[in-house]
């Protein structure tokens, strides 16, 4: 199975793509990248039958990055929830890139925000980087709008983890919660909650946000700080 699903993905191969994307993804190894584009990948997962995508999900760890972006997509289609806890939690481990992570968006999450929500604050006090990258992922993915709480930026405000994805995905959530829920995510900012590359990082992605008026932008670069 393994083999195969390699073979195929060789055969996709597109070497200007692969020289563009690799200086985007510093963390992975250029032999481990084949250079195929997510759209083919996806197609792919598409045409595998259920059983193949079962037996491919049982086979970790991967050799290449394109096979961890094809365990991604097909994770984000599984449609019952506690399978998906299952497979993601044995899968997270080996997730060693922002792309591959950033790649799991499973909408039938949504169905089930009370469940995910305690898994999400246990996720958040992993070690392991990408497991807290992703959990702060489905707080903005899943719990912005109506469904914010407060209760869910006291625990982002208590993740210990020191690193720059983690800190990425934070000031990525901190901005788009400032276009969902302005009111609730200035107080981190007027307080200074977060250390200063996560507090200006998330002033420059709001700034740069079509999402967020004009007069908050203005108020928002008044925050930066040194």
């Amino acid at each position: 199975m393994m083999k195969e699903i390699q073979k195929d993905l060789l055969s996709f191969a597109d070497i200007k793509y692969r020289d563009f994307t690799l200086p985007l993804i510093p963390n992975v190894d250029p032999n481990t990248f084949i250079g195929v584009r997510l759209p083919v990948i996806k197609k792919y997962a598409k045409e595998l039958d259920e059983d193949s995508k079962k037996k491919f999900l049982s086979l970790l760890p991967h050799k290449y990055h394109e096979e961890n972006i094809l365990h991604a997509i097909i994770l984000s289609n599984i449609k019952d929830f506690d399978e998906f806890i299952k497979c993601v939690d044995k899968f997270l481990p080996h997730v060693s890139n922002w792309s591959v992570c950033d790649t799991i968006c499973n909408k039938h999450l949504s169905k089930y925000k009370k469940e995910l929500l305690p898994i999400i604050y246990k996720w958040l006090k992993s070690d392991e980087l990408y497991r807290v990258r992703y959990a702060v992922k489905c707080l903005m993915s899943y719990y912005l709008g109506e469904d914010f709480s407060n209760e869910h930026l006291e625990k982002v405000k208590e993740v210990t983890l020191d690193d720059y994805y983690v800190k990425m995905m934070i000031a990525w959530y901190i901005a788009t919660g400032l276009a969902k829920n302005y009111d609730d995510f200035i107080k981190p900012l007027e307080e200074k909650w977060f250390d200063n590359f996560i507090h200006n990082k998330s002033i420059q992605k709001a700034v740069e946000s079509f999402r967020v008026s004009d007069d908050h932008k203005a108020y928002l670069k008044t925050l930066k700080t040194k």
